[in-house]
């Protein structure tokens, strides 16, 4: 282990905390109370909500149990003010109850039945020969509650495979099955994972998500309505798209609609000036670097989101920022790193994160080894070059800024790190590790109460290590995507159908869930469809299609826990990593506080709930 500049924490470092004044007021989604009723396998209701971020962390609820044709019941005896959650053990599930709850802040929610298994499924409309995989949420209909957005999947390739693929397919549902639309990008859009990177997000604040991602002639909206030339197909003889318009379209969440088409920007230009193979040297002319796409949604601003396309990683890299006012997309500005000698050139990931690093109350792009600034300029670049997994969170509770773990391709670079923890705001490494190595997959968690902080790991090592970079027992087998499950406040290990618990004194996994029946997807990288904190109190749940791939199927916890936190989605960072993390390789969401074993009570940045214009 390499620590940089000698770096160590001994001592507690004061926090750093910003008034909610400089923050500003960031718009959100007016999320409904999102009750939901689960069979406890013992004869019980075990009944979870969220609480909303901006509402008083001791709002009370009482909790109400109607049965079929019967008188509704209040079933608490004093106001819970403590905790999102409740377990009805007194109740006849023969009689087919119902439920809902009174609040001071929200007064009466909707009514809700108990599901009838232990996960919630909802059939899909499955095109032949194609397979749900990628899943976002948005709230497509202004009601306050999620809808789903599938990618549907046929044959695909990989950049660095010549073959032709089927059309990409979004897809829309209701959480009980109804489809809302179908938009088809077209032949003109070749399928991977590399290339549709798709964002769910209201982007214009009248309280109804959007959808947006790469057009090109041929591609359908959800009324029919064709974009661009339908009778072109600019596929090569090797099934790629190197030729022909590229565009950028919004659709509207309702229909599916297309409501602003744009150049895509940047267009290909120089297809050899992208990057060559194997990252470091050499140009590749094929159409793998020019066409590895990325995209996110970020609060430039700090109070109205804006939408980012970008393209490049291994070379060049370009971010082309974006707002959308309901009827027009228009360009606020564009980051290009073009140029071999720019520090930064090939920096970039087959993922990225968005976060307010710097503290201004505005969003940066972390984009691999580089930030760029919410004014679209450069921030820092590390020089670690291209990697495949990121995690950017404040991983410990008296850092005064957020920490960047990333997994680094350096097997070019004998002294260059493959594993390294950096500061997110300065770029300064912290400490790295497997120099001159093509590290894979790492992950950052707080899975070991002993050890202050969240702790790494990474393939190619035995080790577990702490935030020092000291190696403090054996590694999980399990180095995917990381999800608060159970009621403690370490988190859990989710893999493939899996999420287990990281036993620290045995040192081993131990299951707490396999969804027998379901799936994961994207092949070796083994990711969920999504997972978020969809509904219920703060803990996460997850979506799984089935493995006759006819379904998803959405899995959440029926743990009691003695923490309350407001809605994760109420989180700026949290929720947009939600957004993002449909792009390129699949990464687990975090939040911009520490959450784990020695947290503080989180700073709550001032929102803007923003209801459906009447």
């Amino acid at each position: 282990m390499i620590p940089v500049n000698g770096f160590r924490i001994t001592c507690s470092i004061v926090l750093v905390t910003l008034s909610l004044s400089v923050l500003g007021q960031r718009q959100m989604e007016a999320l409904d109370r999102g009750l939901i009723g689960l069979p406890t396998g013992k004869g019980g209701v075990f009944l979870s909500w969220r609480l909303l971020g901006n509402e008083s962390m001791d709002t009370g609820f009482d909790v109400f149990r109607r049965y079929e044709g019967g008188q509704e019941e209040k079933i608490n005896d004093f106001p819970l003010t403590n905790k999102t959650y409740f377990e009805d053990l007194h109740v006849d599930l023969d009689r087919k109850p119902g439920y809902f709850l009174k609040s001071e802040s929200q007064g009466r929610s909707k009514q809700i039945s108990v599901w009838e298994k232990s996960y919630l499924e909802i059939p899909l409309q499955i095109p032949e020969g194609y397979r749900p995989n990628d899943t976002s949420v948005g709230d497509l209909t202004g009601d306050g509650r999620y809808e789903l957005v599938v990618h549907m999947s046929g044959r695909s390739k990989d950049n660095s495979q010549n073959g032709f693929t089927d059309p990409p397919i979004l897809q829309a549902y209701s959480l009980e099955g109804r489809m809302l639309w179908e938009i088809n990008l077209g032949i003109n859009i070749r399928e991977g994972a590399h290339y549709t990177q798709f964002m769910v997000y209201d982007l214009d604040g009248d309280g109804i998500a959007e959808i947006a991602c790469k057009t090109a002639d041929g591609s359908r909206d959800g009324l029919g309505k064709v974009i661009g030339d339908g009778t072109q197909d600019w596929r090569n003889e090797d099934g790629k798209i190197l030729q022909g318009p590229e565009y950028l379209t919004v659709f509207s969440g309702q229909t599916g609609q297309a409501l602003s088409t744009v150049d895509y920007i940047p267009g290909r230009g120089d297809l050899c000036g992208w990057g060559g193979e194997g990252g470091n040297g050499g140009n590749d002319c094929t159409g793998n670097r020019v066409d590895r796409f990325l995209a996110g949604v970020a609060y430039l601003d700090g109070k109205k989101p804006s939408l980012l396309m970008a393209r490049g990683y291994y070379g060049r890299s370009v971010v082309a920022a974006w707002d959308f006012d309901g009827e027009e997309l228009k360009s606020r500005w564009v980051f290009d790193s073009e140029g071999r000698e720019n520090p930064y050139s090939g920096q970039g990931n087959h993922s990225l994160s968005i976060n307010d690093i710097d503290g201004d109350g505005k969003d940066e792009v972390v984009y691999g080894a580089m930030a760029i600034d919410d004014d679209g300029s450069g921030s820092y670049s590390t020089g670690l070059r291209h990697g495949d997994a990121l995690h950017v969170s404040r991983f410990h509770p008296d850092y005064p800024d957020q920490l960047v773990w990333g997994i680094h391709e350096n097997e070019t670079n004998e002294t260059g790190f493959g594993v390294a923890l950096y500061n997110a705001r300065t770029g300064e490494i912290i400490w790295g590790a497997a120099e001159g190595t093509d590290v894979g997959r790492g992950l950052a968690a707080d899975i070991d109460p002993r050890h202050e902080g969240a702790e790494f790991w990474w393939n190619g090592t035995e080790g577990l290590y702490n935030f020092q970079g000291e190696e403090i027992g054996e590694k999980p087998n399990s180095i995917n995507f990381a999800i608060w499950w159970d009621g403690d406040l370490l988190r859990e290990l989710l893999d493939e159908n899996r999420i287990d618990k990281w036993d620290y004194k045995e040192e081993r996994l131990r299951n707490l869930l396999t969804a027998e029946g379901s799936g994961s997807n994207n092949g070796s990288k083994a990711t969920p469809a999504l997972s978020a904190d969809l509904f219920g109190d703060w803990r996460e749940e997850v979506i799984f299609r089935t493995e006759d791939n006819q379904s998803l199927r959405i899995y959440t916890t029926t743990e009691a826990t003695s923490h309350r936190f407001a809605t994760l989605m109420h989180n700026p960072q949290y929720r947009l990593s939600i957004a993002w993390q449909n792009v390129g390789y699949n990464q687990p969401p975090h939040t911009d506080f520490y959450l784990g074993v020695g947290m503080e009570a989180p700073i709550r940045p001032e929102i803007e709930v923003v209801k459906i214009s009447e």
